[in-house]
């Protein structure tokens, strides 16, 4: 066996050795190059194809490897293997923002994806969360309209406030996520001073089947979660250092210096569920934690880089219906339909048998029906249909008393849900802003939405969002409108949307 000093040779991609990697193939030192030489086309077509479309939203991020270890018991809420006591289960993790582009700076503000893989002996458990503990919209149909709003405009091509602050201030129930937005969780100042959250609420079921709503809290090690920087610090980073928040954690793993988070969860009996005097499972909403206290159930560590970006991190995918034993979704609307959609971005962005790759593979032996379709690598064995009486896999009929099954009935309708006694999307981001917020940060979030406000946002939609602060609090609502009109007076000078030719005439 060749020792790691003796140089290896170049290959193709069929493992044949190659000639040269500096000189095509010609007729002459001076001559044409020939079509035959297969190392270069291979080269140059391999090339043309490099990039795969990224991801719509969440393209800009990176992440790691590690694993996670129970330090709690929690069996007597769930039986899922992976949360049994002293249990250790590998783990992938990746980080990002959510509207800029793959090469987008890491300090816009945004909202920060926290999705986290279990490799679990029972199957691949993916939670895919944020670093706020809410999102805008409640339903699922608004969210490509959302996330239309944050990108880009079909004229110039240019993210532009007043259709964000449009969409925002025509969607009350955003208040309370763009509060966090607003305030110093906007641009967190490194990845791993920051804490995720599930922010959907999922089911778990215990041995005895007992079902219970949890939400997921993880919570950085590193300081106290809230580590930010300041506008002006991140827009001198994003010219700086676009990619800060990706060096920084690969740097900080390969000295060593190995981030942590501690899981807890915020457990809900089933049946309180049906009277609690706010929608449970409503994504505009938190739990208050002292009708829901944290429970500590486990940690989790990372200390692995990848080592090809593309294959580990870029080809890396997380879906919600990735629910082993013991765990299982909710009512939650926007849940219900990221059960669908993430897969369904997965089949379109890496191919239909993007679960065979490397990243994306479970540890645990897979028995499937599913069989051909581009880059099926994993061989499939007859029979391939069910039912059939020549030893296939079968089915566990005793999942249908398994976790993410609960009772429903009613009418269909296209409607919100059904209001609550303390349903409302004003209250929660009220008592942000009074209650957890100190004096300095409340002056910092008035300033960095009156920056906002005064960058490209029209009248009619600015005092929309006036009306919108004062909605939440009376006295945040005219500081911010007193700030946007010091700096820019009144009315605002610029025509927002209605800039665009598209535009005839402007609705009301």
């Amino acid at each position: 066996m060749a020792d790691d000093k003796t140089p290896r040779p170049t290959t193709t991609d069929a493992g044949i050795p190659a000639a040269s990697d500096e000189h095509s193939l010609t007729i002459g030192r001076d001559g044409p190059i020939v079509l035959h030489d297969h190392y270069l086309l291979e080269q140059m077509a391999n090339f043309n194809r490099e990039r795969i479309p990224e991801r719509q939203p969440h393209a800009k991020g990176s992440g790691a490897f590690g694993h996670f270890e129970v330090t709690n018991d929690v069996s007597k809420y769930t039986k899922a293997k992976l949360f049994q006591p002293g249990k250790k289960t590998d783990v992938a993790i990746r980080f990002s923002t959510v509207a800029g582009e793959r090469g987008s700076p890491d300090t816009w503000r945004d909202p920060r994806g926290f999705a986290v893989k279990f490799y679990s002996e029972d199957g691949n458990f993916d939670m895919v969360g944020n670093n706020t503990p809410i999102f805008f919209i409640r339903d699922p149909l608004k969210f490509q309209h959302f996330i239309r709003s944050q990108k880009r405009r079909a004229d110039n091509g240019l993210r532009d406030h007043d259709m964000q602050w449009d969409f925002w201030t025509l969607s009350p129930e955003s208040a309370h996520q763009v509060t966090y937005l607003m305030g110093d969780r906007g641009v967190p100042k490194t990845w791993r001073e920051m804490n995720g959250y599930s922010s959907h609420t999922y089911m778990l079921v215990n041995e005895a089947g007992e079902k219970f709503w949890v939400k997921f809290h993880f919570h950085t090690d590193q300081g106290d979660g809230n580590a930010y920087f300041s506008q002006e610090e991140a827009d001198k980073m994003a010219g700086m250092d676009g990619d800060y928040h990706r060096r920084d954690l690969f740097d900080a793993i390969a000295r060593g210096d190995y981030p942590s988070w501690t899981l807890y969860w915020q457990i809900m009996p089933y049946e309180e569920a049906k009277t609690y005097r706010i929608n449970p499972f409503d994504l505009t909403k938190v739990w208050p934690h002292s009708d829901y206290p944290l429970i500590e159930v486990g940690k989790l560590v990372l200390d692995r880089n990848p080592t090809d970006f593309h294959t580990e991190i870029e080809q890396l995918a997380f879906e919600p219906n990735n629910m082993v034993p013991g765990t299982g979704l909710s009512p939650d609307k926007m849940l219900l339909a990221r059960g669908f959609s993430y897969s369904d971005a997965h089949r379109a962005r890496l191919g239909v048998n993007y679960k065979q790759i490397p990243v994306n593979k479970p540890v645990c032996p897979v028995h499937s029906y599913s069989k051909d379709g581009a880059m099926r690598v994993e061989k499939v064995a007859d029979p391939v249909y069910a039912p059939n009486s020549y030893g296939g896999p079968s089915a566990d009929p005793s999942l249908t008393e398994e976790a993410g099954l609960w009772h429903a009935d009613g009418e269909m309708v296209r409607e919100a849900y059904t209001l609550r006694e303390d349903d409302d999307d004003f209250s929660q981001p009220r008592a942000l802003i009074r209650d957890v917020m100190d004096d300095a940060a409340r002056e910092r979030f008035v300033g960095n939405v009156a920056g906002h406000l005064c960058d490209g946002v029209s009248e009619k939609v600015l005092q929309r969002a006036f009306e919108y602060w004062r909605n939440v609090d009376e006295e945040i609502g005219r500081r911010i409108e007193q700030a946007v009109h010091e700096e820019q007076g009144s009315p605002s000078p610029s025509p927002g949307m209605a800039s665009a030719e598209a535009i005839t005439e402007p609705a009301e």
